[in-house]
């Protein structure tokens, strides 16, 4: 598949823009279609002549045209393929027209030649519709942007020149030119392009955007957070292209037999022709049913019967963020009957929040007022618990008093002075104070007993409260969860290596009734291969370093791509790069359909092949119909395969995605 990046037209900078069209290939842009539609004609203006007696040179110049046009290009490349010591199936239907010819059959090898060429334009242009939609993606993203200056001036910029920690201006009606965060402004953001949503989303500092999705209403000023080329939309692209260039297993395997099958073929027809005609049939009869037999036996249907689904899957599940980084992925996906969740990152969004605020009895501090100390001493820090606490305080609109000789201990918690106050903001167990009191314990013991993690603030050396910080599940991970059951007949399996009490806690809240919680990297891995001795195709789920090992040693691994480690996003089959969890058992399940599909063309190609070769062997096949009977079987399973290009063959699985 060519590169569709330098095919996007430069739209005018500034002023709404319109949503693209969806796409398509128009029919005579591709060469196969413009070579076709000539034989067609061709063939239309020479029938006429040969049927009313018209002078021979005028309809064998025509029928000699029609030969040419439709059938130099697959004869040419058959050709060079034979030089490769490969037997090209499209070379045998370009000899068996020209052997109809030299028969005396010029109008049957004519119309072969057209139908062949015409059969050949309508797969191209079928192949050309899974290209469509990776290129529409493209057409999603505008090719400028609104950069602001240091100095408050704006400039028009190609949205490729955008870098991280630029600041855009997007205007109502505008799309959004690079993957970033607000940060001033708000709007609801139409992003049904990019996470399928039906509702414009409203969007205000803080919160994340796509590139190509459109702001309804309200200046939003944006901070680029990612590479253009490495938006959303351009990793879709991407890995797409990519996934399209490999060959699954099945396919693989169907090439592999194409050779001897194509050997076999041409020694069988040699025997149709020669036995016959040993046995006194006539020369031209016998040549007519070899030639026929050629036509009908030849495995065009069978070769086209693998890809066309798997690659419109691929495409279909790029669309949603699932990115198959192959085809062989595509299809293995399908395959697996055991599921295996990591739980921060995956089942979890990996962003820690405050949920408890509890001032201990004897301070004189209310919940607001703890947050604020404790805000105002982790406000220096950038450890994901503080950045946990001064959000907190933000959203409650808190004034944060300034941290004087702050100092920050690995693993333990922050020191700084407030108000003239020396305040601490860490761990239970790492507690500076030689002497703090034990009325916090009963606090901590009871939060940790809750899944929480707790975290005291000391003041002048007296624990004057205690928060509770924990994970945000994911709101569409209980759903999910009950979609994979359903889709492998088991509950899938939680892989952590928290804590057994989180852990258990977690699982209980989405129905996830197997636990395996204190593991190390080497731990999940043994896991993986111990089901996988009991004969288990094993899908993982995962988005951190230490979830690497057991993404590749799984039948299959799926990364979490928002917040997934490079390593993870490297090592795993396929990625969600929207951090949407119901995308996983919509793609397990579209994987299935696909691999249904092949079985559907497969069973279709065999059929057509097996009932017009015994008609040619036992009574007496036209070659026309034959012809017609092969060349529609290969339309058929093609056509057959492009129907998960739709978007009605994305499943919707669980109640958050329906």
């Amino acid at each position: 598949m060519s590169s569709v990046l330098d095919q996007r037209s430069a739209p005018p900078a500034g002023g709404p823009r319109p949503a693209p069209p969806r796409r398509r290939t128009r029919l005579l842009a591709l060469p196969e279609a413009r070579w076709a539609l000539a034989s067609l004609l061709l063939f239309l203006l020479a029938l006429p002549v040969h049927l009313l007696d018209g002078p021979g040179w005028l309809w064998g110049a025509l029928f000699a045209a029609t030969y040419v046009t439709g059938g130099w290009e697959p004869g040419w490349e058959g050709l060079k393929a034979l030089k490769d010591k490969t037997l090209d199936v499209d070379l045998l239907m370009v000899v068996a027209a020209l052997g109809a010819a030299a028969i005396g059959q010029v109008l049957d090898g004519a119309l072969l030649i057209v139908i062949f060429a015409t059969s050949g334009a309508l797969e191209a242009v079928a192949t050309a519709r899974t290209a469509d939609s990776v290129r529409g993606l493209l057409d999603l993203a505008p090719t400028t942007a609104t950069r602001l200056l240091p100095d408050g001036t704006e400039e028009t910029v190609d949205t490729g020149r955008l870098a991280v920690g630029d600041t855009i201006l997007v205007r109502p009606g505008e799309r959004v030119g690079a993957d970033g965060q607000v940060v001033d402004g708000a709007g609801d953001v139409d992003q049904a392009t990019i996470t399928g949503e039906p509702l414009p989303v409203a969007k205000q500092a803080g919160d994340e955007v796509f590139a190509g999705t459109v702001n309804g209403t309200g200046a939003l000023r944006v901070r680029v957070e990612r590479d253009p080329s490495d938006s959303v939309i351009a990793r879709i692209v991407k890995m797409v292209e990519e996934a399209s260039e490999t060959k699954a297993p099945t396919q693989l395997f169907i090439e592999k037999i194409e050779q001897r099958y194509s050997i076999g073929m041409v020694i069988a027809t040699l025997a149709v022709f020669g036995i016959p005609l040993a046995l006194g049939d006539t020369l031209d009869s016998a040549l007519l049913r070899a030639m026929t037999f050629m036509i009908v036996a030849s495995p065009c249907a069978v070769v086209l019967s693998t890809m066309p689904p798997l690659l419109s899957a691929i495409a279909n599940a790029g669309r949603r963020g699932v990115l198959a980084k192959s085809a062989v992925v595509m299809e293995r996906l399908g395959q697996i009957d055991t599921v295996a969740l990591d739980k921060t990152g995956t089942l979890t969004e990996g962003v820690p929040y405050v949920t408890n605020l509890r001032p201990l009895p004897g301070s004189d501090l209310d919940d607001t007022a703890l947050l604020a100390l404790a805000a105002s001493a982790e406000h220096p820090s950038e450890h994901p618990l503080a950045r946990a606490v001064v959000t907190a305080a933000r959203e409650r609109n808190l004034a944060l008093a300034d941290a004087d000789d702050f100092t920050s201990t690995p693993g333990q918690g922050v020191t700084a002075t407030i108000n003239g106050h020396t305040v601490t903001v860490g761990a239970p167990a790492h507690l500076p104070a030689p002497d703090t009191g034990e009325q916090h314990q009963e606090v901590v013991a009871e939060l940790e007993e809750a899944g929480r993690t707790a975290v005291v603030v000391v003041r002048d050396g007296v624990p004057v409260g205690v928060l509770g910080i924990a994970d945000r599940l994911r709101p569409d991970a209980a759903a999910t969860v009950a979609a994979l059951t359903r889709l492998t007949g088991r509950a899938p399996v939680l892989l952590t290596g928290d804590n057994e009490r989180a852990a258990r806690r977690l699982a209980a809240e989405v129905g996830i009734t197997e636990v395996r919680a204190g593991l190390l990297p080497q731990d999940k891995v043994a896991a993986v291969k111990e089901w996988e001795a009991q004969g288990r195709k094993v899908l993982v789920v995962g988005d951190g370093v230490n979830d690497a090992p057991a993404l590749a040693a799984a039948h299959s691994g799926i990364a979490m791509g928002k917040a997934g480690s490079d390593l993870a996003l490297e090592t795993a089959d396929a990625v969600v790069v929207r951090d949407e969890l119901a995308t996983i058992p919509s793609v397990v399940q579209l994987s299935r359909t696909a691999r249904r599909l092949v079985i559907q063309n497969l069973i279709i190609a065999g059929a057509f092949i097996t009932v017009l070769v015994a008609w040619d062997l036992t009574g007496n096949l036209p070659l026309p119909l034959g012809v017609a009977g092969h060349e529609g079987s290969t339309v058929i399973v093609g056509l057959n395969g492009l129907r998960l290009l739709r978007e009605a063959a994305w499943p919707r699985l669980t109640q958050d995605t329906a």
